[in-house]
C-alpha cells in the first residue's frame, strides 16, 4: 500500500522544523516575560523578536501586532463597535460581512445581531461590490469584514478595491487573512486593511497561537477600546495573561520561513494543482470545480462529483491513504452544509458532495499521483454503490 498523502493543508499545516526548534529552545527557558530580571528579559526578547517576524510577513509595524490564542480570538477582538482612531472614540454602528466568511466572523463578534448584515457574493464567490456600496450608504460608521482568501474554495477577494470603497464611506476594514498569509502577498498596507487576522498553524507554526494586526489610517492609529481579556497589561493592554512564549517563538519562526519560500512554493503548488485538476476532470468530466474562473490560492481545489456524498467519500479516501476534507465546515467530525457554496448559489445536492483538496510546501508529485489513483478507485466504487442503491 502506498504511503499516506496529506491534502488537508487548509485545515492545518505540519509543524515546520524551524518552528519546532524555536519552540524547544523557548521551552528550555525559565522566566516570565513580564519580570524585570535577566530570565524575564530573555523571555521578553524571544517574544519581541517573534513579533518582528510576524509583522514582517504582513508588512506591518511590530508594535501593531497583538498575539492571541488563534485567528478566532483575533477575529473576535477585531469585531467590536468600540474602536478608537487617533485617540478619539470612533464607535462602529453596523457590521457588514460577506456571505462566505469563516464561522468565527459570521458570529458577528461583539456586535448585536440586529446590526449585522450579510453581503452577497457572485457565483464565483466574489463579493458583490455594487451591493457593498449600497450597504455602506445606509450606515454612518460601518465596520466591514471580508476574508482575503476563502478556506473552502481558495477564491481570493479584491481586498484593495474593497478597502477603497469602505474607506470612502468612512468605514473600517477587517480582513481575515488566515488562508492567504504565507501563500500569497499579504501586505497590510497594499491590501488597505485596517485590521488583519492571521494564524500560526496554517503556515507551519503551532496550533493555539495567532495575531491581530492593526494598521494606522490617515486619521491616526486604530485602537481596540474593549479587550476581550482584561487583567494585566500584557500585549499593550489588549490581551491580558502570561504570554505563551514557546508558541509565539514557533509562530515567528514559521512566518520567517514561509515568507522566504512563499513565491517558489506558490509556483510549484499552482503547477501541481493545475495538473491535479486537469486529470481529475479528464477522469470525471462531470465533476465541478468551484470558483475555477476566479483568482484562487495556488494550493486549493474544491470539487464535487454529482451523486457522490462528501461524508462517504472522505471515509473511503481515508481508508485509501488520502487525507482530505469536505468543502463544508466540520464540527466535531460531522460534515455540515456549506454556507460558502450556498452563498454562491450552488444546488444543495451538489454542494453535499464538495471535497476540498489543499496542498502545501512538501506535497510531492508522488502524493498527487497517489491521490489520482485513489480518486479513480473511490469514485468508481461510490458510483456503483449509488447505482445499486437506486
Amino acid at each position: 500500500m502506498a504511503e499516506r498523502a496529506y491534502f488537508d493543508w487548509n485545515a492545518t499545516a505540519p509543524l515546520r522544523a524551524v518552528a519546532r526548534e524555536a519552540m524547544v529552545m523557548a521551552l528550555a527557558m525559565t522566566g516570565n516575560a513580564s519580570s524585570v530580571h535577566a530570565e524575564g528579559r530573555a523571555a521578553r526578547q524571544v517574544i519581541e523578536k517573534a513579533r518582528e517576524k510576524v509583522a514582517a510577513l504582513v508588512g506591518a509595524e511590530a508594535k501593531n501586532v497583538t498575539f492571541t490564542s488563534g485567528a478566532t480570538e483575533a477575529n473576535m477582538l477585531a469585531l467590536t463597535p468600540a474602536l478608537e482612531i487617533g485617540g478619539r472614540k470612533a464607535l462602529r454602528d453596523t457590521l457588514f460581512l460577506s456571505a462566505v466568511e469563516h464561522p468565527s466572523v459570521r458570529s458577528g463578534g461583539r456586535f448585536a445581531a440586529g446590526v449585522v448584515e450579510e453581503l452577497p457574493v457572485s457565483g464565483d464567490g466574489i463579493v458583490d461590490l455594487r451591493a457593498l456600496r449600497s450597504a455602506l450608504a445606509r450606515a454612518e460608521r460601518p465596520l466591514v469584514s471580508v476574508m482575503l482568501a476563502n478556506n473552502e474554495t481558495g477564491v481570493i477577494q479584491p481586498i484593495a478595491e474593497i478597502a477603497e470603497i469602505v474607506h470612502t464611506a468612512n468605514g473600517i476594514l477587517h480582513v481575515d487573512a488566515v488562508q492567504g498569509a504565507g501563500r500569497i502577498d499579504c501586505n497590510i498596507s497594499a491590501l488597505g486593511a485596517d485590521l488583519l487576522s492571521i494564524s500560526a498553524h496554517k503556515l507551519g507554526g503551532p496550533q493555539g497561537i495567532g495575531a491581530l494586526v492593526r494598521q494606522g489610517t490617515v486619521f491616526g492609529d486604530i485602537h481596540i477600546a474593549s479587550p476581550l481579556i482584561a487583567g494585566g497589561g500584557q500585549e499593550r493592554g489588549l490581551r491580558a495573561g502570561t504570554e505563551n512564549v514557546a508558541a509565539i517563538a514557533g509562530f515567528g519562526a514559521a512566518c520567517a520561513a514561509a515568507e522566504v519560500a512563499r513565491q517558489a512554493d506558490a509556483v510549484r503548488m499552482a503547477s501541481l494543482r493545475d495538473t491535479l485538476e486537469t486529470r481529475l476532470l479528464a477522469a470525471t468530466p462531470e465533476a465541478v470545480i468551484f470558483g475555477a474562473k476566479a483568482p484562487r490560492l495556488p494550493n486549493t481545489t474544491l470539487v464535487a462529483v454529482p451523486g457522490i456524498k462528501a461524508e462517504t467519500a472522505i471515509i473511503a479516501f481515508d481508508l485509501s491513504g488520502i487525507a482530505l476534507s469536505s468543502g463544508s465546515a466540520c464540527s466535531s467530525g460531522r460534515v455540515q452544509a456549506s454556507h460558502v457554496l450556498a452563498g454562491m448559489g450552488v444546488e444543495p445536492e451538489l454542494a453535499r458532495g464538495a471535497l476540498r483538496l489543499s496542498l502545501g510546501w512538501s506535497t510531492s508529485d508522488a502524493d498527487v499521483e497517489n491521490l489520482l489513483n485513489a480518486w479513480n478507485a473511490v469514485i468508481s466504487s461510490l458510483r456503483k454503490m449509488h447505482a445499486n442503491a437506486a
